[in-house]
């Protein structure tokens, strides 16, 4: 009966991460689960109080699996500078999962004081991955250039997922400049 249950959530949480990718915030109902996953509609609410639960949940389960993927290309690259290219290139090619585009929608969304907690905490340890990088390089506040980094990140994933005039490819090579510009101040 566990694993029924377990089955079904899994079940629950990929519908949600489809209708985050291919609606936002707005095609996340209750109704939609339920017609996704083939339950009843009274059966999603068993598994989730609201949609902040159901973001809630998505974003505990699926940004450790996108921070990692980041971690383990900064882990793969050899000095700060290719540190710096390996966060801001892999959070770009990551824009096409499906996971990182609900999250996306995710952060993008009115939600709950708590679930923007947890998204907060979430990009801090997106963010807090860099710092030391920087701090290599002699920033003096490895920080604040760390989440104005994220900044440019944040702007080339919005291009990309506007569908801009630019390739995703030039959208990425562009931002990967821009960062490895500025941080040589």
């Amino acid at each position: 009966m566990a694993e029924h249950r377990s089955m079904q959530r899994a079940a629950l949480l990929d519908a949600a991460r489809t209708l985050l990718s291919e609606g936002g915030t707005e095609a996340l109902t209750f109704p939609a689960l339920a017609e996704r996953t083939g339950l009843a509609r009274s059966s999603v609410y068993e598994y989730f109080r609201s949609r902040a639960a159901v973001v809630e949940e998505l974003c505990e389960v699926d940004f450790p699996v996108w921070a990692a993927e980041v971690a383990a290309a900064m882990a793969a690259a050899h000095g700060p500078e290719a540190k710096v290219e390996a966060y801001v290139r892999t959070q770009l090619e990551l824009v096409g999962d499906r996971r990182h585009r609900a999250v996306v929608a995710i952060s993008a969304s009115e939600l709950d004081a708590g679930a923007r907690e947890k998204i907060r905490a979430a990009h801090g340890g997106l963010v807090a991955m860099i710092v030391q990088a920087l701090a290599d390089l002699g920033h003096s506040r490895p920080r604040l250039v760390a989440m104005l980094l994220q900044g440019v990140v944040d702007a080339a994933v919005r291009r990309i997922e506007l569908g801009a005039a630019e390739s995703p490819a030039d959208i990425t090579d562009t931002a990967v400049f821009m960062a490895l510009r500025g941080i040589r101040g």
